[in-house]
């Protein structure tokens, strides 16, 4: 007998347990990264965007996402990256950004159209994910990771990270 083809809300359950190799607290489902998601009697494809052209982790995400899927006995896994639309924080679910602040890394922020700079978007405030005190200042573009940057509060004189928006 053979076994029934999972949908693509079964898929994205399963991946929901994949995690960012960076941001641990999140799932490449909650970051926007998986796609599409279908199986067909040949095996799975996955359709993902990247959140940054030539980020590190997408080697490990990738391979997560075939472990996942091959741990339920779903395969073989075709993975197919696509760059349009680019990638961008707005796909980042809501609950997402709640675990990022209380994991300590500022979430970004809603962001102006008028604040549109070429690949890179900045949020006017940046509230601090320990005292929510919007006395906050950039202290370095460059975070831990490619996505994330460097702020200060002013309140609490604590530093932390902020997701980049884009």
């Amino acid at each position: 007998m053979k076994r029934a083809l999972p949908s693509r809300d079964e898929l994205f359950e399963i991946l929901g347990g994949v995690m960012d190799p960076e941001v641990p607290v999140l799932s490449v489902v909650e970051l926007g990264i998986i796609r599409d998601a279908a199986a067909t009697d040949d095996g799975v494809v996955i359709t993902i965007t990247p959140t940054y052209s030539g980020c590190p982790a997408m080697r490990e995400i990738e391979s997560e996402i075939r472990g996942a899927l091959d741990i339920h006995g779903f395969g073989p896994v075709d993975i197919r990256t696509t760059y349009s639309p680019a990638w961008t924080t707005d796909w980042i679910t809501g609950p997402a950004r709640a675990k990022l602040e209380a994991y300590g890394i500022a979430p970004p922020g809603p962001v102006q159209p008028e604040e549109l700079i070429p690949l890179r978007r900045r949020s006017a405030l940046v509230r601090c994910p320990y005292c929510k005190s919007e006395n906050t200042e950039q202290r370095s573009v460059f975070g831990t990771t490619a996505c994330k940057s460097i702020w200060y509060c002013n309140a609490c004189l604590q530093p932390f990270e902020e997701f980049k928006a884009i």
